[in-house]
């Protein structure tokens, strides 16, 4: 059995090593780790293979096939991500203020490392090396519980980055992959409050809601990704359907795809049979109110609504559409049935754009762009822990920053109080 407080403490320790590593240092080793991600490529494909070929054999629905399989491409994109994080700016050390009080006493914030992080996740292989290696470079040492789905990926990911870490003459308790607990083990790490610092259950709601209620350690959820696209009365609907097109099927499986479609009805008439269409054309159910299924004329690929439809995760090539009075009724539709996480409006009105970007509250707000655009390697963060849904500590895609907390330096000269 896999001795969860060994490992715990083992990783508290290395945390603290992490925590002062020059710059330099930490890039060296990152850089040599894009390198052997890549040149081990082979090896790690085959066994994602084994993993896929498992899975499909045991029934594992489309959506996590394919949030499970790794290809040369995905692969090329992991080692890019950690170079990226090579070049980032360190944030362990940034002064974020400094000043002084009356007391004469000078003041600094500083950014540091969170200490251990435990990332809970299923499916996603490159999370292994995703999370590491900006816990790493933040400082942080991490413990990674992926699932049973992944494991071998998992493993092979694991062990090459603690092989780099050994040749670097680095903590290998840096990283761990954790494997085969059960769910009475999952709450013994759970409860491991004196060496991890924070939880992050990366997964379907199941997952998410067991470590919330099982975890003396304070956790930040990545939940499910129910994100609208708003076509507005004034959009330049070629581009509009373009992206509404691509919102959804560029990764269907993704949390940050398209799963609602509001069209203002000013222009519902000349949009709406041709987004159906070419959604159509992609191979997309489209899951309509009654004026869409009227405005389309309905087809093999459209289906009515139901109250179910809205509001909720595909994670497949399915999307609701529903036609809306101006701005302020998709608003209230996205208030009702968003999940915090992704909206796009698209429009030409920039007072409208901007009324948009201010009143709906979601992690990322596009103008004028796919859904699919708010992810840590697009948005510049080199890779992402994930997308926090969470409104504390972090919200959205979580790179190097929101991987650190600020604390106090205060210097004086004798101050007494």
């Amino acid at each position: 059995m896999t001795d969860v407080r060994a490992l715990a403490q083992a990783a508290r320790i290395a945390s603290r090593e992490l925590a002062c590593l020059d710059t330099s240092r930490k890039n060296e080793f990152l850089i040599d780790l894009a390198r052997e991600i890549s040149s081990r490529e082979g090896e790690i494909l085959a066994a994602n293979a084994e993993d896929v070929g498992a899975a499909r054999a045991a029934g594992l629905d489309e959506a996590k096939l394919a949030r499970l399989a790794l290809t040369p491409k995905s692969l090329a994109q992991l080692s890019d991500g950690v170079r990226q994080i090579a070049a980032l700016p360190d944030p362990v050390g940034a002064v974020v203020k400094d000043y002084e009080v009356p007391s004469g006493l000078r003041v600094k914030r500083i950014r540091s490392p969170l200490g251990v992080i435990c990332m809970i996740y299923e499916a996603r292989p490159g999370v292994t090396i995703d999370a590491f290696a900006l816990c790493f470079k933040a400082g942080n040492a991490c413990l990674l519980k992926g699932g049973k789905e992944a494991a071998r990926s998992n493993a092979l990911l694991a062990s090459l980055a603690r092989g780099v870490l050994a040749r670097h003459k680095l903590p290998e308790a840096a990283t761990t992959s954790i494997t085969g607990l059960d769910r009475e083990a999952m709450r013994d790490l759970l409860a491991l409050d004196e060496f991890i610092d924070l939880v992050i259950p990366r997964g379907g709601h199941e997952l998410i809601r067991f470590v919330a209620q099982n975890s003396r350690i304070p956790t930040i959820q990545h939940y499910q990704g129910v994100c609208h696209v708003f076509v507005e009365a004034s959009a330049d609907l070629d581009l509009a359907v373009r992206i509404c097109v691509n919102a959804k099927t560029s990764a269907p499986a993704t949390c940050n795809a398209a799963e609602c479609v509001l069209v203002d009805t000013r222009v519902a008439s000349a949009f709406v049979p041709r987004l159906v269409r070419a959604l159509g054309d992609a191979g997309v159910e489209v899951r309509g109110d009654e004026e869409v299924i009227l405005l389309s004329g309905g087809g093999p690929h459209v289906r009515a609504a139901t109250p179910d439809d809205f509001g909720r995760e595909f994670l497949s090539l399915t999307l609701a559409m529903r036609v809306v009075d101006g701005l302020d009724e998709a608003i209230a539709h996205i208030h009702r049935y968003s999940s915090g996480h992704t909206e796009a409006i698209l429009t030409r009105d920039q007072a409208v754009a901007d009324a948009f970007c201010t009143r709906v509250q979601s992690s990322c707000v596009l103008v004028n762009a796919s859904t699919r655009f708010n992810d840590g390697y697009q948005l510049g963060l080199g890779a992402e822990i994930g997308i926090s849904t969470s409104r504390l500590h972090a919200f959205g895609p979580m790179g190097l920053e929101e991987l650190t907390i600020q604390r106090f330096v205060v210097r004086g000269e004798g101050q007494t109080r």
